[in-house]
């Protein structure tokens, strides 16, 4: 088995984890990471290879192409969110049928959405422990009073504190303002370019609470379990994502005690519109449990992401969201089903041309939203008494119906009758139309045709299965109502 960690704190802290849980028991786990001797590095890669390691736990560098795995069985992925779809791909290329477990408070929209969608299979863990208590969220601006009496009061009730930064750069400034405006407290830095011995003795010292307040960028993000550390400031939350946001709050209130989260802004400047609308959300959402409505949040916010490519957020612009979901669904609904559902396989459009504008006008309907559902709803459309109720309630809401309403609506009516007569394509000009079957099947052969023979002068079959009828149709309302006559004909004769 394989754990997979972010960050070089989280997988030493799987690693002490795993190695108390496993003590006694005939399993040997190893840890991977910078943190570990290149000597050490060396024996589990053997280890892992002969399959003398049973669970080993690591940082990207389990990717690395010089590891072999004896029988990989299971990948546990944890804080998925940090990793890209090139590792996670990597990851699974381990071995052709290895279990892949991801685990995460906030999923990227691109993993919600397969989720959501059905493609991958989705837990939640909504049952907080026992006891636990909600992290009162705070948006303020930056004051340096708010933050001396927070801290302040987290020290003097016995806990510790976190004060994150989102660069490196901010770190010594920040180091400065709280020796300067809370003095009483001990700080100490932490950040991803310092020497892993560096690194593991500030967090040693926190964990055994010589530090008051631990100064960092978001490395502490990630999975840390510190239950006495129980106020979170964070300098600069604009420049935080929604889902770093939440995962550092989950940092604190980890013990009984209230835990309180203040993510300040910076005074004098005015927020961008998507950074108020995140802390926003961060804020109203305050409650146990709330990663699934945050990640649903961030969705809305950057957008689901490109399922067959590598982009984890973004809008589905070229295709449109609705029929992006509704092939989505079609597909997986026909992978479960083994690729042989009836139901699935007849959901198909016949296509027609009249030689005719179909739409509904921009001068009809101004507004883009309004216009896109009716088209919507004119998709669902299944009777000529729906299309009645349509047509009167565009009526009643936006006027007469101009001439490429009116097509439009017809066309919807022929497409019923299409589907009844298993008619996949109809092309109709001045001169007559060709209507080409689905498959070249009808399901009445002699009644199609009887119905060809009694009209001899005006339909024929040609070679290649497509009905040709010859006819005068100058304008597209003639079109419209010759090509509804015959198909009403065939799907009569389909018995429709």
């Amino acid at each position: 088995m394989a754990v997979v960690a972010p960050t070089t704190l989280l997988a030493r802290q799987h690693a002490m984890n795993f190695a108390g849980r496993f003590a006694g028991f005939p399993i040997k786990v190893r840890q991977l990471s910078r943190f570990v001797p290149a000597a050490e590095v060396r024996e589990t890669k053997i280890g892992l290879a002969s399959g003398e390691v049973n669970i080993v736990i690591g940082t990207h560098a389990l990717i690395a192409k010089n590891i072999s795995f004896s029988n990989l069985g299971l990948v546990i992925v944890d804080e998925e969110q940090h990793f890209g779809v090139n590792h996670k791909e990597r990851l699974k290329a381990l071995k052709a049928d290895v279990h892949v477990l991801t685990l995460t408070a906030t999923p990227i929209p691109r993993t919600l959405q397969l989720a959501l969608s059905g493609v991958r299979d989705l837990s939640l863990i909504a049952t907080p422990p026992i006891d636990r208590l909600a992290v009162r969220t705070f948006v303020t601006p930056f004051d340096p009073l708010v933050i001396r009496e927070a801290l302040l009061r987290e020290h003097y009730r016995g806990g510790q504190s976190f004060y994150v930064a989102p660069r490196i750069s901010d770190l010594a400034d920040a180091m400065t303002f709280l020796k300067e405006t809370v003095p009483e407290v001990k700080s100490a830095l932490a950040h991803g370019q310092m020497s892993p011995s560096a690194l593991e003795e500030v967090m040693t010292a926190f964990y055994d609470r010589k530090v008051n307040v631990l100064v960092s960028t978001n490395i502490v993000e990630s999975g840390l379990d510190i239950p006495t550390a129980n106020t979170l400031i964070v300098h600069r939350a604009d420049m935080f994502g929604l889902s770093q946001l939440y995962q550092l709050r989950g940092r604190i209130g980890r013990a009984k005690q209230r835990a309180y989260a203040y993510l300040t802004t910076p005074a004098d400047r005015k927020l961008t519109e998507t950074a108020e609308r995140r802390l926003t959300v961060l804020q109203s959402l305050d409650q146990l449990g709330a990663g699934f409505s945050v990640a649903s949040h961030d969705m809305d916010i950057r957008g689901a992401g490109n399922l067959l490519g590598e982009e984890q957020s973004g809008h589905v612009k070229e295709v449109g969201i609705e029929l992006y979901q509704e092939m989505l669904e079609e597909a997986v609904a026909l992978m479960r089903a083994g690729g042989g559902d009836d139901e699935i396989v007849d959901h198909w459009s016949p296509l027609i041309n009249i030689g005719a504008a179909v739409l509904i006008p921009e001068a009809y309907v101004s507004d883009l939203g309004v216009r896109m559902a009716l088209y919507r709803r004119l998709s669902d459309i299944e009777t000529r008494a729906d299309i009645d109720r349509f047509a009167a309630e565009m009526i009643d809401r936006f006027g007469s119906l101009p001439d490429e309403v009116k097509h439009l609506l017809e066309v919807v009516a022929i497409k019923q009758l299409c589907r009844i007569a298993n008619v996949e394509k109809v092309e109709a000009g001045p001169k007559g139309a060709t209507i080409g079957f689905r498959g070249n099947q009808f399901v009445n052969a002699a009644g199609l045709i009887g119905l060809i023979s009694s009209h001899q002068g005006t339909m024929k079959v040609r070679p290649d299965q497509k009905v040709v009828i010859s006819r005068n149709w100058p304008e597209p309302e003639d079109r419209l109502k010759g090509v509804k006559a015959v198909l009403s004909q065939l799907a009569k004769l389909a018995g429709g």
